[in-house]
């Protein structure tokens, strides 16, 4: 069986896209799926054992269950936490939709059944001064995943990203509201009943779950609710 992959974006960066991420790779696990993961581009990373390395991406690799290494999770780790093309300019290293799909090709190989995979930053997160992460997302046809942080501005936020995935061409499989703060935003409830009401009316595309600020060791797989389907092939 092919990898078949979902992506993982969001409406910002430092939304939770990795808590999230992790979430759905725990609750296919918990199904008895065998899950890889993979996170192409990371900015922020720490030299450790001679090689850079990212938090998130190393969480990623905590998670899966599939036999993978650092280097297939997150190919592209560049270590100063700036915008990944300006980070991957520094070091002369070519950052391109070729490169991504070069690395895509790579990736499936592994013994999985699915494949999540996360962004960096937003949506429409820049290569280099043409092409996009979004471009490369389309061209393979992913389904995608939106994690909406929830705080002042997301709902402009949300509403923009929306358009901008569906005018791609891809297809959200669903998106979910993620809580970045112990205390939630001023007026969560409204925000997220009008985000709720309107994407599912509007564009037919459900929320998956409402994920609480969480602490260290617990999984936002016990907040999202998954249907038979959602995984299946557009």
């Amino acid at each position: 069986m092919s990898l078949q992959p979902i992506f993982i974006t969001a409406t910002d960066t430092e939304c939770g896209k990795t808590r999230i991420a992790c979430g759905f790779i725990d609750l296919l696990s918990q199904q008895g799926f065998t899950v890889a993961a993979f996170k192409p581009i990371a900015a922020g990373c720490d030299l450790l054992e001679g090689q850079l390395k990212n938090e998130d991406a190393q969480y990623l690799l905590k998670h899966a269950n599939a036999k993978q290494s650092y280097q297939q999770i997150n190919p592209f780790a560049f270590a100063p936490p700036i915008a990944p093309h300006i980070a991957a300019a520094q070091v002369g290293v070519p950052l391109t939709v070729e490169a991504l799909l070069q690395a895509f090709h790579n990736i499936q190989s592994v013994n999985a059944d699915y494949l999540v995979v996360e962004g960096a930053g937003g949506w429409r997160l820049p290569l280099n001064s043409h092409q996009f992460m979004s471009d490369w997302v389309a061209q393979q046809n992913m389904d995608v995943i939106l994690v909406v942080g929830m705080r002042l501005g997301c709902l402009n936020h949300a509403l923009l990203t929306v358009e901008s995935i569906l005018a791609a061409g891809c297809k959200i499989k669903g998106w979910v509201a993620n809580t970045l703060t112990p205390e939630p935003m001023p007026y969560y409830q409204e925000n997220y009943n009008y985000l709720n009401e309107y994407l599912f009316s509007v564009h037919n595309i459900r929320c998956l779950g409402q994920v609480p600020y969480l602490a260290d060791g617990e999984s936002a797989a016990d907040y999202i609710q998954i249907s038979d389907n959602l995984f299946a092939p557009s």
